[in-house]
């Protein structure tokens, strides 16, 4: 999925799992500050890849395709943000019904809900994306940002960013 304007001079491809404290910290932190300075001035397409670490963030990973692309980034957001809710649990069912309870508040019955995490092209594109971004840039941990073309792996802060993006975008 993809923010911002096709043509921008700089992409960010972000690979992230729904469940890395340090991904939920760059979205709740710097991607906020990343879109008014950069991706809402025309300056930075923002591309989200999935990167799923275990079986919460894959189920949580469906959840937001299944969404739809109009809805995508603002269940994600909501996602990341109350990632310290749903994500606890001692079992997979009790981390289902966290993201169910979230899904409903989404729009989600429990039906449409179940549907989602029961299928499989779902899941097959989440899985795949995964092991393109292993195969094509070696992605291996979270937060992982490529910026055109270049690796950034770690919790990196707006700041270090800003870096980065200011001579890629022609700001001095």
């Amino acid at each position: 999925m993809v923010i911002g304007a096709p043509n921008a001079p700089v992409t960010i491809i972000e690979y992230a799992s729904l469940t890395c404290p340090h991904c939920a910290n760059f979205h709740t932190g710097a991607l906020p500050q990343i879109k008014e300075h950069y991706i809402d001035q025309g300056l930075v397409k923002f591309v989200y890849r999935d990167f799923p670490l275990d079986r919460a963030a894959l189920w949580a990973s469906m959840l937001a395709r299944c969404a739809g692309p109009e809805r995508y980034f603002s269940f994600l957001d909501v996602l990341f943000r109350q990632q310290s809710i749903w994500a606890r649990g001692n079992d997979g069912q009790a981390i289902q019904e966290n993201l169910k309870r979230l899904a409903r508040l989404g729009g989600f019955s429990d039906a449409t809900f179940d549907a989602c995490l029961q299928d499989k092209s779902v899941e097959t594109a989440v899985i795949e994306q995964s092991l393109k971004g292993e195969r094509e840039f070696k992605i291996s941990s979270t937060p992982t940002l490529i910026i055109n073309g270049k690796k950034h792996a770690g919790s990196i802060a707006f700041e270090e960013i800003e870096k980065v993006l200011k001579p890629l975008a022609g700001r001095s």
